[in-house]
């Protein structure tokens, strides 16, 4: 029987889907402090993230149809798997939707575009190679934390665990606001989920954190490069959080920790 891959479950690339490119790339690379480097193996340019030389996501032009449907610019979060296609049937066998069938990026793998029971999209990635990303500690400028907003907290869980052997870590009372589920992977922590409430109006979702060295001057960055702060600086354990959407409308949050 062959190991299972270290990178099954794991969020191994983030893809930003906007409406300008251009501005996007000069947002980030203030914001999140990223380089950039262009790809041409795909048959067409493709701007790539990176930390300390290493890519660890992209952006892409919203493609027209669905901007006209009326998806905003988002963020998008591929999960490794070893076996797309068995994934992708996995998918639809619990109740998902497949969105884009596995689909090959020629020299780098296979992608899918699915959503899950509840609405919320996420992609999935089969490397031909290595998988992008790695294990242990998050470095400055990497993606710290996911976030779903769901509309079946123990549901949504059952599904992620079924498809990627997510597991719950623990659970925190937020009173009003209902619980805030963490998962792990591997017995470590990696994200969190909510249920949507009445009184925040909100489509199923997920929601990526970047890890930033001074939280403060991060926000501050948002906002002189035209971002809007959707949620300030607050104290979270063991760390502060905002929340923002950049000039086209993307929603992403950044994370700094024990300051």
């Amino acid at each position: 029987m062959s190991p299972i891959p270290s990178y099954l479950g794991r969020f191994v690339w983030h893809d930003l889907m906007t409406t300008d490119v251009a501005a996007a790339r000069d947002f980030y690379t203030s914001v999140a402090e990223w380089g950039t480097e262009v790809w041409e193996g795909g048959g067409m340019p493709y701007t790539m993230w990176t930390v300390k030389g290493t890519a660890i996501g992209g952006v892409m032009q919203l493609p027209a149809e669905a901007a006209a449907a009326g998806t905003p610019p988002h963020w998008l979060g591929y999960v490794g798997t070893p076996d797309i296609d068995a994934t992708a049937a996995q998918v639809k066998a619990l109740g998902g939707t497949v969105r884009v069938p596995p689909t090959p990026i020629p020299t780098v793998g296979r992608f899918a575009v699915v959503r899950d029971p509840y609405g919320a999209v996420f992609a999935l990635f089969t490397p031909e190679q290595d998988a992008p990303g790695h294990e242990g500690m998050t470095e400055v400028g990497e993606f710290s934390w996911r976030e779903l907003a769901t509309r079946d907290l123990n549901g949504a869980l059952d599904f992620y665990g079924a498809l990627f052997g997510w597991t719950l870590h623990s659970d925190m009372d937020m009173g009003e606001m209902g619980t805030y589920r963490i998962f792990a992977r591997n017995g470590e922590m990696m994200g969190g989920m909510y249920t949507i409430q009445e009184a925040m109006p909100m489509p199923p979702s997920w929601a990526y954190y970047i890890l930033v060295s001074d939280i403060d001057a991060a926000a501050a960055r948002t906002e002189a490069a035209g971002g809007t702060i959707v949620q300030p600086v607050m104290d979270i354990p063991g760390g502060k959080i905002f929340m923002a959407k950049d000039p086209q409308g993307g929603f992403f949050a950044a994370h700094a920790v024990g300051m």
